[in-house]
Parts: structure tokens; sequence; C-alpha cells
């Protein structure tokens, strides 16, 4: 099989954990421990290959992808650093409102510091690198960051992966646009593999299969890494809280009132790097009318946790440029998502991937 040309703009903790999989999956691969599909229509972890990265760092821009990828503030776990020496230099992206005003005031190892260079030309860049596909990692409310990423696909003719919540793929006007220069795209805001969302969606969808009614319930995250620093800012979480709070409300046949579901952030702990902790409390009535409650702590690595699905993302996308389809491609948004254009159950939207794979049409 031919390689996957890919780029990535924003070289934070996820893309760190990607590339360090992509290489440990390619070099150990009778270990497919953490791996959904090894083989994915042909092709493996190790057929993804980086040929352009974007980021506004002044520790990241103009330094080589393999020291970029660990260099502060990244704090993710580092399982893999045998890394190769990728021929892909850090160009400087687009700042836009990629930097929450608020991260001026924490430590520099905590947080962004913009680089003082000059803004490549984004679209050139991808043409020259012979990038098929452009992942966005961009922080929580990015919007025109985001917005000018996908502009950018739509001129480079490159397809583009939204794994960020601002609504791109969600978005009719986008969705168009990609659809009818039969660009692919998919989107919006990557699903974890075993996270906080996917979690409180199984054990709503839960309830509502055994006949308990659900009445309220939150989900609270917390972490320390420039994610959760990021979102101090309350005023870039509409997105966020909107993503998270409707994949919830999806599994449900009649959705809970604004007031009795609270899904989002809810602090920054630097100490605890990339560690995320999520509490779930869900309280229902079942037989007889009679209260139940669960109350659930999650604790996991965040950006491992999303590498899983995103490897699988990527694959998917390649199929469909191999195939010449555009536009979103519904079945792997929606297993890999927490907004995709269409909601469908984690059970329907890993057997559409399994039929996408195979061949056939999306819905």
């Amino acid at each position: 099989m031919s390689k996957i040309n890919i780029a990535i703009a924003g070289v934070g903790n996820c893309a760190s954990s990607l590339l360090q999989g992509i290489e440990m999956y390619k070099n150990s691969p009778e270990n497919t421990i953490g791996l959904m599909n090894y083989d994915l229509g042909g092709y493996k972890p190790g057929d993804i290959n980086v040929v352009a990265a974007f980021d506004v760092d002044k520790r990241k821009v103009g330094k080589s992808l393999r020291e970029a990828v660990f260099a502060k503030p990244n704090c993710t776990t580092v399982f893999y650093r045998d890394l190769p020496d990728y021929p892909v230099q850090v160009q400087m992206g687009h700042v836009l409102d990629g930097i929450s005003e608020h991260m001026a005031d924490f430590p520099e190892d905590e947080t962004f510091v913009a680089a003082e260079e000059e803004p490549c030309d984004v679209v050139k860049a991808l043409k020259e690198s012979g990038a098929e596909i452009l992942i966005n990692y961009l922080p929580v409310g990015s919007e025109k960051a985001a917005r000018f990423y996908a502009q950018a696909c739509l001129e480079a003719n490159v397809g583009f992966i939204n794994a960020m919540p601002v609504f791109i793929a969600s978005d009719e006007f986008y969705a168009k646009r990609f659809r009818d220069n039969n660009i692919p795209i998919i989107g919006d805001d990557v699903k974890s593999q075993v996270g906080a969302t996917i979690i409180h969606r199984t054990l709503t969808k839960l309830f509502e299969n055994r006949g308990v009614i659900l009445d309220r319930t939150y989900q609270l995250n917390f972490g320390g890494n420039t994610d959760f620093l990021n979102m101090l800012n309350h005023s870039r979480l509409a997105s966020k809280k909107k993503s998270k709070t409707q994949s919830v409300q999806s599994e449900l046949k009649v959705p809970l009132t604004a007031d009795n579901i609270h899904v989002g952030p809810s602090d920054y702990v630097p100490w605890l790097n990339d560690n995320k902790i999520c509490y779930i409390r869900m309280e229902g009535r079942g037989f007889g009318n009679v209260p139940l409650t669960v109350d659930l702590k999650l604790s996991v690595e965040d950006a491992p946790n999303s590498g899983g699905v995103m490897i699988d993302a990527i694959r998917c996308m390649k199929l469909a440029l191999d195939r010449k389809v555009g536009g979103v491609l519904n079945s792997i948004s929606a297993y890999s998502m927490k907004s995709p254009p269409i909601q469908y159950t984690d059970t329907e939207a890993k057997k559409m991937v399994a039929d996408f794979i195979e061949g056939r049409r999306e819905r």
C-alpha cells in the first residue's frame, strides 16, 4: 500500500502521542494492544507519514518535528521516545485566536508562548509537502484559526480531520463546500478511545435500554495540560460544552432540560500534567419509581486516549481519497467524533465503519 501523507496543525500532546504510537506499532508489529484495527483496509499504522507541521509556539517553530513533539509545554507520557529524524521542520502557523490572553499569567513551561515569526503560506506549504490529509489539533476556542485551516484544505485539495470542538463538518456551509469540491472531511471534536464522553454515552444508553429514567447528570473534568489551562477562560468553552453535552443527550429519546445536565471542564491542576480526572454522576429512577444513583471516577492519560481513534480516522480518510469520495464521512465521524453531523449510537457507528472499510456506501 502507498504511504498516507499527513500534515498536523498544532504540535501538542495529541500530536506527540499520535507520532509515538505510529512508530511504536510500526516497529513492534506483534504488539497490537490499544489498537481497534491494526490493518484497516490494507493500511497499517506505519503507513502514516508526516510531511508537514504547523505551530505558533517559539519552542516548536523552526525546530525539527522530532524535537518539537517533546518540547514544552507538552507534558504527555512518553511511551516511545525513539522517533525517526523526520525531514519536517515545524512552520509558523497563524495565531489568530489560538492563544487565550489569560495564559500570559502562567509560567512559560505550562503555557503557549507565541514565536515572533511571520506566518507561512499554509496553502503553499500543504501543496509543496504532498500532504493528503490535515489534522486540526488546535486549542479549544480557536474558532477563527480552525476555519482558517479548513479553508486552506479546500484551497490545497487536502482532506480535513477536525479533532477540536469547532463546528465545521457539522456546519452545512462547510460540509457543502467539501462535498462540492469532492474533498473528504471528518469531524467534529475527537472522541477518546475510552474517555469521559463515550463512558457517559454508554451509561446513558444503558439507562435508556433498561427502562431507567435519567433525571439529572453531571460530568466534571480536570487535568494539568494546556487544554485545561486554556479552558480556564470560560468564554472559549461554548463550543466544547455544546459538543460534549449533545453527544450525551443524543443517547436519550427525550433530552434532559438544561438545568438537569452539566457536562464540561471544571479546573486546572498543573501537577496532573496530561492526566485527566473525570467524575460522572447519574441520578435516575427504576422499577417502582425507586431512586438509582451511579457515581464514577475515570483517570486517564488524555493524549494517548485520542490516538487510538485518530489512527483509524486517518486510514478511513485515506480509503475515501483512494475511492475519490468527498464530503463528510458520516460513519467514521459518528464513530470517532463527539459532534458528527449525524449522531448514531456507538454500536451502530462501529458497524457503519466496518461497512465503509469493506467498501459499502455511506448512509
